[in-house]
């Protein structure tokens, strides 16, 4: 008999980016047992997939055809050729523009006779697959432009080898593993925290003997006493909330750091069909507005046009475990705009687009749908960070250091600082977060030992 329907959905952290012996997180789950056989082989763990594997895929374009895979190529292969070039601008003094997306834009408008080789339609069609990449890069970088993203910096992000994977069982499957090995009791949930006090002198009822720099005040009243405690909220909450979050406020250059780099959004919408439109063989359907090019601005009105930022659809596998299901991605402020729709109306327009995008007026719509809503989220606030112009890999490392910021502070690492967005080359990651955990509980090992 079949395995029954799991209906498993990942609502946040998809893939293991680079599944190799360099990646703790892959390690971690290779450990545990979580992964499937095909991700644990030898030759999955050498492909240099540039962080985003080719999935066997399918090109719709808005005119309800599918696409020329040649076109659809090419342009692609130019993309990851500008894209490769513009890391290359790491370190240097001279730059040819202050963003990632005005750097590819300029490359494209050069090399815009050459597109298609020189036919106006095919011009016209390179553009718009162009136009795709960008959108899809959005999404990589958690972005709602690539014009916001600094180009000195973005080569010091650090892409593992391997093809990504995902758990069979969900990722939640590893922090449970994790978990497994403390005491009962010792992780409160649901506890949201209200102000983090430092440089205090806080005493516990009854005891006079002992102070404590650090008391950790929860939204329900409950206080905590601490000498270190280890913040790893995200930095979209850290830029709303940090001036009353703590107390006293961070340190100018610590907030600084946080007003300047970048923190955007990127959701998912899954939708479920009783029977697939799409070819067995298919695992990624891609979207490309056929009329849109790199060169022009995209439509301002969210309402009218949303759905146009939508990069396609990765099919979830396999469909015994999922159903039918397709993970469409959307980054940006349209992205956005999506999370303040009803489920109703993103049904609806998604039914839409894929009528549009099949050519096939009477397609049955998804029986139902299931989005992310990482923006509407007030502890997250977004989906992840990357390095916004006017900052750089050093505000990464500001962000990171511990406080108080004295040395010779006879309480030190009363706050330290972990998650995502704290390390300077896997900044965006599952891997880079654990990382930067450990090296704050290194430090705090250090300290003890000393």
């Amino acid at each position: 008999s079949l395995p029954t329907v799991s209906g498993l959905v990942e609502m946040g952290a998809h893939w293991i980016h680079g599944p190799s012996p360099g990646n703790p997180v892959f390690c971690l789950a290779t450990h545990y047992g979580l992964l499937g056989p095909e991700a644990a082989r030898e030759e999955n763990q050498q492909v240099e997939a540039g962080g985003h594997p080719p999935l066997p895929s399918v090109t719709y374009g808005s005119s309800g055809r599918v696409l020329s895979p040649q076109v659809v190529n090419e342009a692609r292969d130019l993309f990851n050729t500008l894209l490769a070039s513009a890391r290359g601008f790491c370190g240097s003094e001279e730059l040819p523009a202050p963003s990632v997306g005005q750097y590819l834009r300029t490359e494209i408008a050069r090399r815009v006779p050459a597109l298609g080789r020189g036919e106006e339609d095919a011009q016209r069609l390179q553009l718009a697959a162009l136009a795709a990449c960008l959108k899809l890069e959005c999404c990589i970088s958690g972005t709602h432009s690539m014009d916001l993203v600094a180009l000195e910096p973005f080569g010091e992000y650090v892409s593992l080898p391997g093809l990504d994977c995902t758990f069979p069982g969900g990722y939640s499957g590893l922090p449970d593993c994790m978990l497994s090995a403390l005491p009962e009791g010792t992780v409160l949930l649901n506890k949201a925290v209200r102000t983090i006090w430092w440089q205090g002198s806080f005493r516990e009822e009854g005891d006079e003997a002992r102070d404590f720099p650090v008391r950790v005040e929860c939204e329900d009243g409950d206080t905590f006493l601490a000498d270190h405690v280890i913040v790893t909220v995200p930095l979209g909450f850290l830029k709303e909330r940090h001036q009353d979050f703590f107390q006293p406020p961070l340190p100018k250059r610590k907030a600084e750091a946080i007003r300047r780099l970048g923190f955007g959004t990127n959701n998912k919408i899954f939708l479920e069909f009783e029977r697939p439109f799409w070819e067995p063989q298919q695992q990624l359907l891609e979207v490309v507005w056929e009329d849109e090019s790199p060169l022009e601005e995209p439509s301002a009105n969210l309402e009218a046009n949303w759905f146009k930022k939508l990069v396609g659809f990765v099919v979830l596998q396999p469909p015994e475990q999922h159903g039918h299901v397709l993970c469409g991605f959307i980054a940006g402020k349209e992205s956005e705009y999506m999370e303040t729709l009803s489920d109703a109306e993103v049904l609806s327009t998604m039914t839409c687009v894929l009528r549009t995008l099949t050519g096939n007026p009477r397609l049955p719509g998804p029986r139902s749908v299931l989005r992310s809503r990482w923006h509407s989220a007030s502890y997250t606030r977004g989906s992840y960070s990357y390095v916004a112009v006017g900052s750089s890999g050093d505000d990464i490392d500001v962000l990171a250091q511990p406080l108080p910021e004295d040395p010779k502070d006879p309480r030190p690492l009363q706050l330290l600082f972990a998650g995502e967005a704290t390390h300077r080359t896997f900044y965006s990651t599952t891997h880079g977060a654990l990382l930067s955990g450990w090296r704050e509980a290194e430090r705090l090992n250090q300290l003890f030992k000393a």
